[in-house]
């Protein structure tokens, strides 16, 4: 049987896949009929693991990434439903592991220049890109933890 920490972790990406929205601690408790300050310390040991961001409140999940808490320009159409995503690269990320057909919507924030990406489910090799630009980031992979929310 999976940790706590394991079990919380997967009923907020579970949530999220459902509903497109980030659940509330109540939602979580009520979901593994758990208390409260459990939750709020398996958010905390997520965190530390950089397994989700969370607001300064300590409990509003920012990112469970590649999914965001907050509306971006970065936009995944699936399953009826229209996710967030981090970056354009976790909107990808989104496609992955929701593994449906998808589209993606993003933008180039220098140029403004639209991406649109027709992702058909499990076959990353048939991504038809409507777009001419690349996906490309001014901070280094390796800084991004520097300070990921602008990141």
């Amino acid at each position: 049987m999976p940790g706590f920490r394991t079990q919380v972790k997967t009923a907020v990406y579970r949530f999220v896949a459902d509903n497109a929205v980030m659940p509330t601690v109540e939602q979580i408790t009520a979901t593994l009929r758990a208390t409260r300050s459990q939750v709020l310390a398996a958010y905390a040991e997520l965190a530390a693991k950089r397994m989700l961001v969370l607001e300064a409140d300590g409990e509003t999940i920012r990112m469970a990434s590649p999914f965001s808490g907050v509306e971006t320009q970065h936009r995944v159409e699936a399953n009826c439903k229209e996710y967030h995503a981090n970056c354009a690269w976790d909107a990808l990320g989104i496609v992955a592991a929701l593994g449906v057909d998808a589209t993606v919507h993003s933008r180039c924030e220098e140029t403004g220049e639209a991406l649109l990406i027709r992702a058909p489910a499990g076959k990353p090799k048939d991504l038809e890109t409507l777009s001419s630009w690349r996906f490309h980031t001014p901070v280094h992979a390796p800084r991004w933890w520097d300070d990921i929310r602008y990141t």
